[in-house]
């Protein structure tokens, strides 16, 4: 396999892990990560009409939190669901 060059976000994980900032997860925290993600994980299908503007707006939202906007959507009908 050929050595490439890290980058600099690559870089500043490699020097964490070498001055000891991570540290191996407890069994019990490894569970409830995954039960977190189970409960996240998206198993339906959901189509809708809506205002052209609305949906502009939504994207121009997601965009600047740097997200997909169906996944913003995704969030906004988990926020008010839970």
């Amino acid at each position: 396999m050929k050595k490439g060059e890290l980058n600099r976000s690559e870089k500043q994980i490699e020097k964490a892990l070498l001055d000891g900032e991570f540290r191996p997860l407890k069994e019990s925290d490894l569970k409830k990560i995954a039960e977190a993600v189970a409960r996240r994980k998206k198993d339906a299908v959901l189509n809708i009409r809506v205002n052209k503007q609305d949906l502009e707006g939504i994207k121009r939202k997601a965009k600047r939190l740097g997200i997909p906007y169906q996944t913003f959507v995704s969030e906004i009908i988990h926020h008010y669901a839970s």
